[in-house]
Protein backbone atom coordinates (compact mmCIF):
# COMPACT_ATOMS: atom_id res chain seq x y z
CA UNK A 1 0.00 0.00 0.00
CA UNK A 2 1.30 3.26 -1.09
CA UNK A 3 1.93 5.58 2.43
CA UNK A 4 1.54 8.59 0.05
CA UNK A 5 3.05 11.68 -0.84
CA UNK A 6 6.19 12.46 0.94
CA UNK A 7 6.64 16.26 2.43
CA UNK A 8 10.09 16.82 3.34
CA UNK A 9 11.03 20.08 5.58
CA UNK A 10 14.04 22.22 4.83
CA UNK A 11 16.01 22.57 8.31
CA UNK A 12 16.27 26.56 8.95
CA UNK A 13 20.00 26.55 7.58
CA UNK A 14 18.68 26.05 4.05
CA UNK A 15 16.87 29.57 3.20
CA UNK A 16 14.66 29.32 0.22
CA UNK A 17 14.14 31.80 -2.87
CA UNK A 18 12.98 29.27 -5.70
CA UNK A 19 10.78 27.70 -7.46
CA UNK A 20 8.12 25.50 -4.81
CA UNK A 21 8.93 21.94 -6.46
CA UNK A 22 7.41 18.48 -6.42
CA UNK A 23 9.57 15.48 -7.42
CA UNK A 24 7.72 12.59 -8.28
CA UNK A 25 9.78 8.95 -9.29
CA UNK A 26 8.87 5.04 -8.36
CA UNK A 27 12.77 5.07 -6.63
CA UNK A 28 13.17 6.73 -3.49
CA UNK A 29 17.09 6.67 -3.71
CA UNK A 30 16.37 9.37 -6.98
CA UNK A 31 13.82 11.61 -5.07
CA UNK A 32 16.20 11.82 -2.03
CA UNK A 33 19.10 12.85 -4.20
CA UNK A 34 17.28 15.08 -5.69
CA UNK A 35 15.68 16.62 -2.55
CA UNK A 36 19.26 17.17 -1.13
CA UNK A 37 20.98 18.91 -4.39
CA UNK A 38 17.55 21.38 -4.56
CA UNK A 39 17.01 22.14 -0.71
CA UNK A 40 20.85 23.01 -0.97
CA UNK A 41 20.50 25.38 -3.20
CA UNK A 42 18.02 27.27 -1.97
CA UNK A 43 14.84 25.73 -3.76
CA UNK A 44 12.00 24.54 -1.90
CA UNK A 45 10.69 20.84 -2.44
CA UNK A 46 7.09 20.85 -0.75
CA UNK A 47 6.32 17.02 -1.32
CA UNK A 48 7.80 13.62 -3.00
CA UNK A 49 5.42 10.93 -4.88
CA UNK A 50 6.55 7.18 -5.92
CA UNK A 51 3.66 6.98 -8.67
CA UNK A 52 1.10 9.18 -11.04
CA UNK A 53 -2.01 8.50 -8.30
CA UNK A 54 0.43 9.96 -5.27
CA UNK A 55 1.95 13.22 -8.05
CA UNK A 56 -1.64 13.91 -9.51
CA UNK A 57 -2.96 14.14 -5.10
CA UNK A 58 0.00 15.94 -3.95
CA UNK A 59 0.07 18.69 -6.98
CA UNK A 60 -3.26 18.97 -5.83
CA UNK A 61 -3.43 19.85 -2.04
CA UNK A 62 0.36 21.63 -2.52
CA UNK A 63 0.42 23.51 -5.99
CA UNK A 64 4.18 23.40 -6.32
CA UNK A 65 5.68 25.56 -9.02
CA UNK A 66 7.32 22.92 -10.90
CA UNK A 67 6.76 18.97 -10.71
CA UNK A 68 9.97 16.47 -11.75
CA UNK A 69 8.42 13.70 -13.20
CA UNK A 70 9.20 10.70 -13.92
CA UNK A 71 7.74 8.80 -17.17
CA UNK A 72 7.64 5.21 -15.96
CA UNK A 73 6.30 4.36 -13.10
CA UNK A 74 3.70 1.62 -12.03
CA UNK A 75 -0.26 2.31 -11.17
CA UNK A 76 -0.05 5.65 -12.74
CA UNK A 77 2.67 7.02 -15.64
CA UNK A 78 3.79 10.13 -15.80
CA UNK A 79 2.40 10.87 -19.00
CA UNK A 80 -1.07 10.13 -17.85
CA UNK A 81 -0.17 12.09 -14.30
CA UNK A 82 1.35 15.06 -16.43
CA UNK A 83 -1.67 15.19 -18.25
CA UNK A 84 -3.93 15.33 -15.71
CA UNK A 85 -1.72 18.08 -13.69
CA UNK A 86 -1.59 20.13 -16.70
CA UNK A 87 -5.68 20.06 -16.99
CA UNK A 88 -6.40 20.89 -13.45
CA UNK A 89 -3.16 23.64 -12.98
CA UNK A 90 -2.04 25.01 -16.89
CA UNK A 91 0.34 27.08 -14.75
CA UNK A 92 2.71 24.60 -13.47
CA UNK A 93 5.25 23.29 -14.78
CA UNK A 94 6.59 19.76 -15.52
CA UNK A 95 9.78 18.51 -15.98
CA UNK A 96 10.13 14.96 -17.46
CA UNK A 97 12.44 12.89 -16.12
CA UNK A 98 14.00 9.76 -18.69
CA UNK A 99 16.66 6.89 -18.30
CA UNK A 100 17.08 7.78 -22.58
CA UNK A 101 17.20 11.36 -24.35
CA UNK A 102 15.13 9.83 -27.41
CA UNK A 103 12.41 8.01 -25.21
CA UNK A 104 9.43 8.74 -27.33
CA UNK A 105 6.85 9.15 -24.49
CA UNK A 106 9.01 12.89 -24.18
CA UNK A 107 7.25 13.52 -27.19
CA UNK A 108 3.66 12.70 -26.31
CA UNK A 109 4.69 14.99 -23.09
CA UNK A 110 6.19 17.88 -24.82
CA UNK A 111 2.88 17.49 -26.83
CA UNK A 112 0.18 17.97 -24.05
CA UNK A 113 2.40 20.62 -22.52
CA UNK A 114 5.29 19.62 -20.29
CA UNK A 115 8.43 21.95 -20.59
CA UNK A 116 11.33 19.62 -21.28
CA UNK A 117 13.26 16.50 -19.87
CA UNK A 118 16.03 15.84 -18.20
CA UNK A 119 18.13 12.79 -18.05
CA UNK A 120 18.11 10.87 -14.36
CA UNK A 121 22.64 11.45 -14.32
CA UNK A 122 22.07 15.07 -14.50
CA UNK A 123 24.83 16.80 -12.63
CA UNK A 124 23.56 18.87 -9.44
CA UNK A 125 23.93 22.25 -10.98
CA UNK A 126 21.89 21.31 -14.05
CA UNK A 127 19.25 20.17 -12.27
CA UNK A 128 18.86 23.31 -10.14
CA UNK A 129 19.60 25.43 -13.14
CA UNK A 130 16.64 23.36 -14.69
CA UNK A 131 13.64 23.94 -12.87
CA UNK A 132 14.80 27.42 -11.78
CA UNK A 133 14.50 27.93 -15.89
CA UNK A 134 11.22 26.24 -16.92
CA UNK A 135 9.65 27.79 -13.33
CA UNK A 136 10.47 31.44 -15.39
CA UNK A 137 7.98 30.28 -18.29
CA UNK A 138 10.85 29.13 -20.92
CA UNK A 139 11.28 25.56 -22.09
CA UNK A 140 14.22 23.45 -21.00
CA UNK A 141 14.62 21.74 -24.29
CA UNK A 142 16.43 23.94 -27.06
CA UNK A 143 13.78 24.19 -30.39
CA UNK A 144 16.84 22.30 -32.44
CA UNK A 145 16.56 19.37 -29.92
CA UNK A 146 13.12 19.44 -29.51
CA UNK A 147 12.59 18.99 -33.35
CA UNK A 148 14.96 15.90 -33.52
CA UNK A 149 12.59 14.36 -30.65
CA UNK A 150 9.66 15.64 -33.08
CA UNK A 151 10.84 14.32 -36.60
CA UNK A 152 11.87 10.82 -35.07
CA UNK A 153 8.47 10.63 -33.46
CA UNK A 154 6.08 12.64 -35.42
CA UNK A 155 7.10 11.27 -38.81
CA UNK A 156 6.01 7.05 -37.38
CA UNK A 157 3.03 8.72 -35.88
CA UNK A 158 1.70 10.49 -38.96
CA UNK A 159 3.10 7.59 -41.64
CA UNK A 160 -0.10 5.71 -42.29
CA UNK A 161 -2.35 8.96 -42.29
CA UNK A 162 -0.36 11.68 -44.35
CA UNK A 163 -2.88 14.14 -46.28
CA UNK A 164 -2.22 15.19 -50.04
CA UNK A 165 -2.15 18.56 -48.81
CA UNK A 166 -0.56 19.90 -45.23
CA UNK A 167 -2.53 19.63 -42.24
CA UNK A 168 -3.21 23.03 -40.94
CA UNK A 169 -4.78 22.94 -37.38
CA UNK A 170 -7.97 25.69 -37.56
CA UNK A 171 -6.31 27.55 -34.88
CA UNK A 172 -4.38 28.93 -36.95
CA UNK A 173 -6.37 31.07 -38.52
CA UNK A 174 -5.83 33.49 -36.18
CA UNK A 175 -2.59 34.04 -36.80
CA UNK A 176 -1.95 36.85 -39.05
CA UNK A 177 0.48 35.64 -42.21
CA UNK A 178 4.01 37.23 -40.25
CA UNK A 179 2.66 35.12 -37.23
CA UNK A 180 2.44 32.30 -39.15
CA UNK A 181 5.63 32.66 -40.81
CA UNK A 182 7.53 33.13 -37.69
CA UNK A 183 6.26 29.82 -36.11
CA UNK A 184 6.90 27.78 -39.18
CA UNK A 185 10.80 29.21 -38.61
CA UNK A 186 10.00 28.79 -34.71
CA UNK A 187 9.06 24.64 -36.04
CA UNK A 188 12.42 24.55 -37.77
CA UNK A 189 14.44 25.28 -34.97
CA UNK A 190 15.39 28.87 -34.93
CA UNK A 191 16.75 31.17 -32.31
CA UNK A 192 15.10 34.38 -31.67
CA UNK A 193 18.53 35.66 -33.02
CA UNK A 194 17.98 33.62 -36.27
CA UNK A 195 14.70 34.36 -36.82
CA UNK A 196 15.02 38.41 -36.47
CA UNK A 197 17.84 37.82 -39.11
CA UNK A 198 15.84 35.66 -41.38
CA UNK A 199 12.88 38.08 -41.21
CA UNK A 200 15.43 41.11 -40.68
CA UNK A 201 13.31 42.04 -37.32
CA UNK A 202 14.41 43.13 -34.41
CA UNK A 203 15.12 40.61 -31.68
CA UNK A 204 12.32 42.73 -29.78
CA UNK A 205 9.90 42.55 -32.43
CA UNK A 206 10.21 39.05 -33.18
CA UNK A 207 9.42 38.46 -29.13
CA UNK A 208 6.81 39.80 -29.77
CA UNK A 209 5.14 37.90 -32.23
CA UNK A 210 6.45 34.99 -30.66
CA UNK A 211 4.45 36.05 -27.14
CA UNK A 212 1.33 36.27 -29.30
CA UNK A 213 1.08 33.36 -30.99
CA UNK A 214 1.52 31.76 -27.71
CA UNK A 215 -1.04 33.37 -26.36
CA UNK A 216 -3.41 33.08 -29.62
CA UNK A 217 -2.36 29.60 -29.83
CA UNK A 218 -2.52 28.43 -26.23
CA UNK A 219 0.88 27.28 -26.21
CA UNK A 220 3.36 27.09 -23.25
CA UNK A 221 6.40 28.11 -24.89
CA UNK A 222 8.81 27.05 -27.67
CA UNK A 223 8.88 23.36 -27.35
CA UNK A 224 5.21 23.46 -27.55
CA UNK A 225 5.38 25.61 -30.47
CA UNK A 226 7.99 23.13 -32.84
CA UNK A 227 5.16 20.27 -31.99
CA UNK A 228 2.43 21.59 -33.30
CA UNK A 229 4.63 23.16 -35.94
CA UNK A 230 5.07 19.69 -37.19
CA UNK A 231 1.65 18.46 -36.45
CA UNK A 232 -0.49 20.93 -38.11
CA UNK A 233 1.60 20.25 -41.21
CA UNK A 234 3.42 23.85 -41.07
CA UNK A 235 6.77 21.83 -40.98
CA UNK A 236 7.48 18.57 -42.62
CA UNK A 237 10.51 16.33 -41.25
CA UNK A 238 13.31 16.64 -43.09
CA UNK A 239 12.86 20.08 -44.11
CA UNK A 240 15.64 22.95 -43.39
Amino acid sequence: MSAGPRVPTPGPETPTDGPRVLIVDDQELIRTGFRLILTARGIDVVGEAADGVEAVAAERRLNPDVVLMDIRMPTMDGLQATRRILERSPRCRVLMLTTFDLDRYVYAALAIGASGFLLKDVTADHLAAAVRLVDTGDALLAPSITRRLVERFATENRRDALPAEPRVHRDLAALTPREREVLTLLGRGLSNTELAQALTLSEATVKTHVARIFAKLSLRDRAQAVVLAYETGLVSPGEN
